[in-house]
């Protein structure tokens, strides 16, 4: 019977099954024919004659058989040809290779010249016949008995025309040539005849050589092969994709734990490292720090966009010592050497064009977030959560007052990332409500073209052009035209001082400096923050802030008892407080031990923060081929009194007691120890074989060299070997030495009789130079002494080329201009 169904509209999907039955009806009826001749019977073969049988013997006769003709020897493949095969299979399968398909020696010549293969072959390297994606079974689902067949009516549509036909008993053997599965009563499917036809015809077209068919046969076989197998069910899929999971994680684990630079892994397995040494890590986690892309990197991105890379980058250079910006927050280590100035662009500065306001975000903003942020995260790990908590709900939920000094609003940004981190910890538990953590922010910015840019990406923040004078502002009401009250004066809860020290040169303004942050810190835990460059003047200029915090604004249980004052007007008197970091004691500093100025001074206490640089930053410098920086700082934190609602008596044991506690250490205490009580690497560990040196300022206020030998324990020594510059020690160490401060040669130069020697005697002596002149002018120049210096020589032998004075004389009448 037929049966005929119209179709309204025809549709790409019923052509395309329509030209696939087609395709399937030609093809079984070429497959049908394709056996019988396969199994013609082979032509008949009459036997050879057989040889003479003899009469007397009574054995039956046998058949001689063919003896096998000797083949050549192989000969060992030449080195042309051995290239030749490597480069026609570099040719044939791009960068993927079949299995087995070279042998030992091409392949190491293959692995020579264009390296390992990316993975094994697959069929659409080679661009194999892949059949289209299956139509979907819901849509068309018919029986496997039915045959449809789409007839185009007069009117132009189309009707579906389902058919019978009877079923042909075929033998097995025409199944198996055809080329299909075949299921047998148990489930099992084998496969026999493959490829297709379709394959072999591509195979045919694309082999160059017999080794060439070979590989692409088989990997055509095994392809049909897994295409014809049934779906796995979905358990199974589902078991396979964890496994691999689970694999994928145990091999992130080993390259953790064996190999790569240290800031590349994002921490280490915690079930190897000490809980005390964890607590104890200086770094954020991970190490390199990543600048926040929304808040930060893209507003300054947009910011410079209007103005040319290179514009920028001039003036940069001009205002931070020429390429590389050796006066910039991060100094270049190929400038090591040069002169060690202050920063001479200051977010204060009251005159600052356009450009100089873009070269100062360009170049100094990312550094400067980067420095205040790894003292920010090392504040918050010693004083804990709990004081971020007190801070959040200081006058009834209004939140930490912020104060930043002299990085523009960097500091603040970098506080917004610590801040916004410690209120979505409390919101997942349920003790904070709302996305917004509340604070006050105020930052010191003097230029009107800074303020502008800044507060595109820094908002509810209140800009002051100048820093608030109140150490010299008194309580007047008899000199005030607007009440009898003056206003009150602001405190704040954070004070965020970069890079103020260093510009300032007299020790009296640098006295009043401090004097009018301390002013505007709150005595209710407040916390100051003062932070220079990481160079021998930075660290004095720090070690002279915090000799003056500890001798005339706080005292503590460990502080030394005040010197004598020779100095008649009256004194500060001492609050309680502390120093947060980095200094786990309350004594001088060893390694400031005499203040003031130190040439040559080779020892300093400073610690580093690696970031990866903005695009716009890396395009400024013109770097290629590395992408981070490290900032080298040196920095003080000091806490003014306790928060209220916290314990006055905060600050642990320190001294000799403490120091020898350390030493013995804590690994098999029951109780943490408290980190203002453990010693600080300040310099990287020094790692040998079998032991590890590190170099600690321990809380007796003494520099200290302790050596863990693996002897002393696994732990321990484990430890050592992964900890890191700035890192606090609790596992104790075998032996102990005193390190001598390395402080250079602060004193005159020896009288050697050399150069350097005659022109530090020369040093403070005013120069003489003598003018010749005549009637056409002055004609030349000599200077008094230069003759009597020994002259110094080249490799070559050639004097060195001696300054022409003239010159000099005219570039100093220029400046002078």
């Amino acid at each position: 019977m037929l049966s005929a169904a119209r179709a309204q509209r025809s549709c790409p999907q019923c052509r395309r099954q329509v030209l696939s039955l087609i395709e399937r009806t030609f093809a079984h009826t070429q497959s049908e024919a394709i056996p019988l001749a396969r199994c013609r019977p082979a032509p008949f073969q009459r036997p050879t004659a057989r040889p003479s049988s003899r009469c007397f013997s009574t054995t039956r006769s046998r058949l001689q058989e063919p003896q096998p003709e000797a083949q050549p020897e192989a000969q060992p493949p030449k080195p042309e040809d051995i290239e030749v095969v490597v480069r026609q299979a570099k040719h044939a399968f791009g960068d993927t290779l079949p299995k087995e398909y070279l042998s030992e020696e091409e392949y190491k010549l293959y692995e020579r010249l264009y390296g390992p293969p990316l993975r094994e072959t697959k069929p659409e390297d080679v661009g194999m016949p892949v059949p289209p994606e299956d139509v979907e079974e819901e849509e068309y689902a018919y029986e496997s008995s039915d045959k449809v067949v789409l007839r185009e009516t007069e009117d132009g549509q189309f009707e579906e025309i389902v058919y019978e036909t009877e079923e042909r008993s075929t033998p097995s053997p025409t199944l198996e040539s055809s080329g299909v599965a075949i299921e047998s009563a148990s489930g099992e499917i084998n496969f026999q005849e493959l490829p297709s036809e379709a394959g072999l015809t591509y195979i045919n077209a694309v082999a160059k050589n017999q080794r060439e068919f070979n590989a692409l046969l088989k990997l055509q076989k095994d392809f049909e092969a897994a295409s014809l197998q049934p779906p796995l069910p979905e358990e199974d899929i589902e078991e396979e994709q964890r496994e691999e999971e689970e694999e994928e994680e145990e091999e992130e684990d080993i390259d953790e734990e064996d190999g790569g630079e240290p800031d590349a892994t994002f921490g280490h397995p915690a079930d190897r490292v000490h809980e005390f040494s964890r607590i104890g890590h200086w770094r954020t986690n991970p190490s390199t720090l990543q600048l926040p892309k929304a808040d930060f990197v893209t507003p300054i991105t947009k910011l410079l966009d209007r103005t040319d890379i290179k514009h920028v980058k001039e003036a940069a250079e001009k205002a931070f010592g020429g390429p590389g910006l050796p006066f910039s927050v991060a100094t270049p280590s190929s400038k090591r050497n040069a002169e060690q100035k202050a920063i001479p662009m200051s977010a204060g500065y009251h005159k600052m064009s356009a450009i100089d306001a873009d070269a100062f975000i360009a170049t100094l903003m990312p550094g400067m977030y980067s420095s205040v942020m790894g003292v920010l995260v090392e504040i918050r790990k010693r004083l804990g959560s709990d004081w971020m908590a007190k801070l959040m709900s200081r006058d009834n939920g209004d939140g930490p007052r912020v104060l930043d000094v002299g990085t523009g609003g960097a500091g603040l940004a970098a506080w917004e990332q610590v801040l916004q981190a410690e209120w979505d910890l409390g919101r997942e538990k349920g003790k904070r409500k709302g996305l917004i953590p509340p604070g006050k922010k105020t930052a010191i910015v003097g230029s009107e073209q800074l303020r502008q840019r800044v507060s595109r990406f820094l908002h509810n923040t209140t800009f002051l052009p100048r820093l608030p004078d109140y150490l010299h502002s008194g309580d007047h009401p008899d000199k005030l035209e607007g009440g009898e009250a003056s206003l009150p004066r602001k405190q704040f809860d954070i004070i965020i001082a970069s890079h103020q020290m260093m510009p300032i040169k007299e020790g009296f303004r640098r006295k009043a400096m401090i004097d009018n942050l301390w002013e505007m810190l709150s005595p209710e835990g407040g916390i100051l923050i003062v932070l220079e460059k990481g160079h021998p003047r930075g660290f004095e200029a720090v070690a002279d802030v915090r000799a003056r915090f500890l001798d005339e604004f706080i005292t503590s249980p460990n502080s030394d008892p005040r010197p004598e004052s020779i100095e008649l007007e009256p004194r500060r008197e001492r609050e309680p407080g502390m120093i947060v970091a980095p200094c786990t004691n309350h004594k001088a500093c060893p390694m400031y031990l005499t203040p003031g100025l130190t040439l040559g001074r080779k020892d300093f206490c400073h610690f580093s923060q690696r970031f990866i640089r903005p695009p716009f930053l890396q395009r400024l410098l013109g770097a290629t081929h590395r992408n981070h920086e490290d900032i080298d700082f040196s920095f003080v934190a000091v806490q003014r009194g306790t928060l209220p609602g916290m314990e006055k008596d905060i600050l642990p044991a320190q001294g000799k007691e403490a120091t020898n506690n350390a030493f013995s250490g804590y690994e098999n205490s029951a109780e943490p120890p408290d980190p203002l009580s453990l010693p600080r690497n300040v310099l990287p560990p020094i790692k040998r074989q079998g032991h590890v040196t590190m170099d600690l300022c321990t809380p007796a206020g003494t520099l200290e060299r302790w050596t863990v030998p693996k002897s002393f324990s696994k732990q321990a020594y484990r430890d050592a070997r992964k900890a890191k510059w700035g890192d606090l020690w609790a596992l104790g160490a075998k032996t102990r030495v005193v390190r001598p401060v390395r402080l250079g040669k602060g004193g005159p130069v020896q009288n050697d009789g050399g150069v350097r020697a005659q022109q530090a005697a020369r040093a403070g002596k005013a120069r003489v130079i003598t003018l010749n002149a005549d009637s056409s002018g002055i004609f030349s120049a000599s200077e008094a002494g230069k003759a009597a210096l020994a002259k110094r020589r080249t490799k070559g032998g050639k004097k060195a080329q001696r300054a022409d004075l003239l010159k000099e004389l005219k570039m100093e009448m220029e400046t002078e201009k």
